[in-house]
């Protein structure tokens, strides 16, 4: 239609959308589905209210034939059943059939009448009527099917009957010797007659009465009387419940027995040994789950679950008594006697080993009461929300009985079982791939991990250690796989590891903290000369078994690459992700007992020191180091000796120097200048510089030397005045004639425990002296100052053991070692647990332990007499010195830094060695000046006469140039600033030929005239170095 120009005719547009017309047939279809579905609502209430009626009128019926039934039996044989006699069991009456229609366990009457029942059974075996004729008659055979099923059911109900009325038998189902006229009694003594095991009916009736979960019914009813019959007597009689525990769990569906497997969730493994201390209520009952063929089934049974990741357990009890604790708590204490016996098979020990593993993993960590004691005085420090989660700790009794069940017996037999079966198959572990094997060494290793990770093992440590094989044997899968470059992978269900994870990785979580113990106890003896428990020779391989590890899983494929070892394992990574726990424990063992292997090694060398060093570090890696957070940085921390010497030396120097960077400008300028006389110098620079602050001994610290006359010698500290400053002041301070150190027979110092007699304020000088010594380190300052190496450690922070004695005193050590070694009685030497002490004439004694002076060393605690003396002599006498010289020393060198080296890499770095002055690494790195150089006559002449020195006057020589008497740690390369030899008097007269040398320390400038002939310029070198003139001659 064409427009025709009038306005008016526009076409009309709905803005509504859609029209009415279609809003009302959407309305229409919305309304019809709505009623056809309350119309199949209503269809559906109407097939459920009739099908409800139909089950409420069949219930009304049935309890009604039921009550009418009822009313018939006992109108016919009263309500006491006084009206009964043998016939009523037997296979053609309707006595068992009428009690069990109507029977309800709730009803007084119907449970009086089961009892007069049963109490009529039990008169009729009584008098020698035979049970199976009693039911059967003549022929059993014939009516087999009938009376099983009477006796099933009247098994059953008798059960069922205690369960709903156990409220009323307190005190009663539990007791030993009960009286027989009980009706609880009456019921348990029918139960037992029933499914007496020569019985033909008995596997039967178990079967089904097991199938109808009355284990989880005599649960009941022991927790139900545990609260008021806390052990069973001590009578040797049983329980009717523990008899017919005892009849029931020997249906085990092998040799005689027919009966079916029951379901895990309804067995005797997950009902009643969850139980809290089931033994105490059934001493008994123990002892026949604990024969060989039953405790080998029911433990078998349960590692089949673990493999499938089947969670059986019924519910905890409480917070207090979680199920895989009880059951773990049980099986352990039964597994004792059954490991005790012997041919145990190691079968039943591979399978104990899994199935222990898996609860103990479950369990909170449990500790000692020394680790209780300390954590509880840490946590009224800490604020209540610490953000961690809270683990409820387990009953004090329960904790007690697996504690006390994993004792050295325990461990001792289960060890055993496993390996002795490797050592069966293969003597030298030639075979070291065989299956069962690698079963015995995956269960075993995954087994002691959890343990040391779960409970408390100080007492349990010594006995892996000493009296198995564990070491070798662990020791020998190790080599052999090693040298045949085939790592066995572990069974992944009893490792607690991946299938694809490095075969070494569980072994090596277990043998090195026990060979670390090991390594404790030995002595040097044994160790270095009769090479026990592993030759050296093994030694070296264990050391690059233990480095290639470490370097694998600490660089290659780190665990966390944002958090040390030693913070995951605060956390809940055991029970998160165990392989991620493994790992990291495993880092951190293994470094531990590198570091010792270290120790050993610096004792008395066996090994290269490159044998400790990893084969991937680098530039990179050094470059990675000094920076936080970083892998390399972690590993510095964690294992340093996988880095050289000389590297970690550069890393610390590179440390100093970012300190010295961050003090800024007043690092420039010295703020604290000291007049101190030469012959006083320990009481001045003491009185002047023992309240410098932290801030004030990173500065520059300048000193001025007054001599005997008390005139200021003419030397400008500008460094060199101030380093000999630091060598003088050392070696007065740590003079043993000044009563603060004392000598070795090795001519090492260590503080003197007396000097609190000679100093009054001896502490307060000991943290000055660690101040002064940092001071000299974190200036690059080497002097000669021979420590102790026991002294050593506690810088480091370590405890000192008893292979550190010979070093102190070798006249203890050889005496405790002849008593270590002593085959007689030790109580005939009349030793007590006291140590004499004598310092400057004064005797006082101590005890080692509380009440040690009536407590005799025996031939059972010599050991700990001799670790306690140690103890004494090389921690407890010097503790408060190396406490106070530890602060000072802190005060600039954090422990992190010193952490990266050992006692003997420590010793270096505080005072170098003797291959420090390399004559020809200072004639390398020299400079020449005022006309002087390398291919000069003089210069010639010079190295010379030089290198023809004694090493006391080479280093009287090197103090003259420089200050100190040691070069750099690193060599003269790093000499700051390089050695320079420069011309002085400008002509050759005779007159300028007559002068001595001189220098300028803080230069490190030789300012050497141009002699001669070698015998002037030794003449005049001599006369210089050794004239102690002082700055006088600068």
């Amino acid at each position: 239609m064409f427009f025709s120009g009038d306005p008016t005719s526009r076409k009309r547009v709905a803005l509504g959308g859609r029209s009415s017309k279609e809003r009302d047939t959407q309305k229409l279809m919305e309304q019809t589905r709505m009623e056809r579905d309350r119309r199949l609502w209503q269809r559906k209430q109407n097939a459920a209210a009739i099908i409800i009626q139909k089950c409420f009128r069949g219930r009304k019926a049935a309890k009604a034939e039921r009550a009418k039934v009822r009313e018939q039996f006992l109108s016919r044989y009263g309500s006491y059943c006084q009206n009964t006699d043998r016939r009523c069991f037997c296979e053609d009456s309707d006595y068992l059939r009428q009690l069990f229609f109507f029977f309800n366990a709730r009803n007084a009457g119907d449970y009086t009448v089961l009892v007069e029942t049963c109490r009529g059974m039990l008169n009729l075996v009584q008098d020698n009527v035979n049970i199976v004729s009693l039911f059967a008659g003549v022929d059993y055979l014939a009516v087999h099917a009938l009376v099983d099923h009477r006796v099933k059911n009247l098994a059953y109900i008798c059960i069922l009957s205690l369960y709903q009325n156990r409220s009323r038998f307190r005190q009663q189902l539990l007791v030993p010797d009960a009286e027989s006229v009980m009706q609880s009694t009456v019921l348990l003594e029918a139960v037992a007659a029933l499914i007496d095991p020569k019985l033909p009916w008995a596997c039967k009736t178990v079967s089904y009465i097991c199938h109808r979960n009355v284990f989880a019914l005599f649960r009941e009813i022991v927790l139900a009387e545990r609260e008021n019959v806390k052990t069973s007597s001590s009578t040797g009689k049983q329980s009717g419940v523990e008899h017919i525990l005892g009849f029931m769990i020997s249906h085990t569906g092998q040799n005689s027995c027919t009966c079916p497997n029951v379901d895990p969730q309804f067995s005797f493994s997950s009902q009643m040994l969850t139980v809290p201390f089931l033994w105490k209520f059934f001493p008994s009952l123990k002892g026949v789950f604990s024969t060989l063929g039953l405790s080998q089934h029911y433990i078998h049974q349960m590692s089949l679950c673990l493999q499938n990741h089947a969670n059986l357990l019924p519910g905890d009890i409480s917070a207090e008594y979680p199920g895989y604790a009880c059951l773990l708590g049980n099986i352990l204490e039964a597994a004792g006697v059954t490991l005790s016996q012997p041919a145990c098979p190691f079968e039943m020990a591979i399978d104990l080993a899994a199935v222990t593993t898996f609860l103990l993993e479950a369990l909170p960590p449990i500790k000692s009461s020394t680790q209780k004691a300390k954590e509880d005085a840490a946590m009224i420090e800490e604020d209540a929300d610490s953000g961690d989660d809270i683990q409820i700790a387990l009953d004090e009794d329960l904790e007690r009985q697996i504690i006390s069940s994993i004792d050295s017996r325990f461990m001792l037999q289960l060890v055993s079982c496993q390996y002795a079966l490797i050592n069966i198959l293969f003597g030298g572990i030639s075979s070291v791939g065989d299956d069962r094997s690698v079963v015995a060494i995956g269960a075993a290793c995954a087994f002691l991990h959890v343990t040391f990770n779960t409970l408390p093992i100080e007492r349990i440590m010594t006995v892996l250690a000493y009296r198995t094989e564990l070491v070798r044997v662990l020791w020998e899968f190790m080599k052999n796989c090693h040298d045949n470059k085939r790592w066995s992978s572990l069974p992944e269900h009893l490792s607690l590891v991946p299938g694809d994870a490095p075969g070494w990785l569980l072994p090596l979580a277990v043998f090195c903290p026990v060979y670390k113990h090991m390594l404790m106890i030995v002595d040097n003896e044994e160790f270095y000369e009769q090479e026990r428990p592993l030759s050296l020779r093994d030694i070296r391989s264990l050391i690059v078994i233990l480095r290639q590890a470490l370097w694998q899983l600490l660089w290659v494929s780190p665990t966390h690459p944002n958090a040390s070892a030693k913070t995951a394992l605060r956390g809940n990574t055991s029970k998160q992700n165990p392989y991620e726990f493994v790992k990291n424990k495993v880092s951190i063992v293994a470094s531990e007992l590198l570091s010792q292997l270290q120790d050993w090694n610096n004792r008395r060398e066996f090994a290269p020191p490159s044998d400790f060093h990893a084969d991937g570090v680098d530039d990179f890696f050094i470059s990675q180091a000094v920076i936080d957070g970083t892998k390399a940085n972690e590993i510095m921390k964690l294992a340093p000796f996988l880095i050289p010497f000389t590297s970690r030396v550069k890393i610390f120097n590179s440390q100093l120097v970012a300190i010295k960077q961050r003090h800024g400008p007043h690092g420039v300028f010295a703020r604290n200048r000291f007049r101190i006389r030469r012959d006083h110098i320990l009481e001045d620079a003491y009185n002047q510089m023992s309240a410098l602050s932290e801030e004030d001994l990173r500065g520059l610290i300048r000193v001025t030397f007054v001599n005997e006359l008390g005139v200021e010698e003419a030397g400008i500290d500008g460094g060199g005045i101030f380093k000999d400053f630091m060598e003088n002041i050392t070696r007065a301070a740590f003079d043993v004639q000044y009563g603060l150190f004392k000598e070795t027979v090795d001519h090492l110092l260590y503080p003197n425990p007396g000097s609190g007699l000679i100093h009054e304020q001896h502490l307060q000088f000991f943290h000055f002296l660690g101040s002064l010594l940092a001071k000299a380190m974190f200036e690059g300052i080497l002097v000669d100052i021979p420590f102790a190496t026991f002294f050593l450690s506690k810088l480091k922070q370590k405890f000192n053991y008893l292979n550190d004695l010979p070093s102190l005193d070798p006249e203890l050590y050889r005496h405790l070692i002849f008593l270590k070694h002593y085959q007689g009685d030790i109580a005939g030497l009349e030793l007590y647990f006291v140590i004499v002490n004598n310092e400057y004439g004064e005797q006082t004694e101590e005890e080692l332990l509380p009440g040690g002076r009536n407590l005799r060393v025996t031939n059972e605690n010599v050991i700990t007499f001799i670790h306690l003396v140690s103890n004494h002599r090389l921690n407890f006498q010097i503790r408060q010195q190396s406490s106070h010289f530890l602060r000072g020393f802190q005060q600039l060198i954090q422990k992190d830094w010193i952490d990266m080296f050992n006692e003997h890499e420590l010793q270096l770095l505080i005072s170098g060695s003797l291959e420090s002055l390399d004559v020809d690494d200072l004639l390398t790195h020299a400079n020449y000046a005022g006309g002087y150089h390398k291919e000069h006559y003089v210069i010639d002449m010079f190295w010379d006469v030089i290198k023809g020195f004694s090493l006391e006057n080479q280093k009287k020589f090197l103090k003259f140039v420089t200050g100190c008497s040691r070069g750099p740690l690193l060599g003269f390369k790093y000499l700051e600033p390089l050695f320079c030899i420069q011309r002085a008097a400008g002509n050759a007269s005779d007159e300028a030929l007559d002068r001595l040398p001189t220098s300028a320390t803080c230069m490190n400038l030789l300012k050497l005239p141009p002699y001669r002939s070698k015998e002037q310029m030794k003449a005049k070198l001599l006369y210089a170095i050794n004239a102690e003139a002082g700055f006088d001659l600068s």
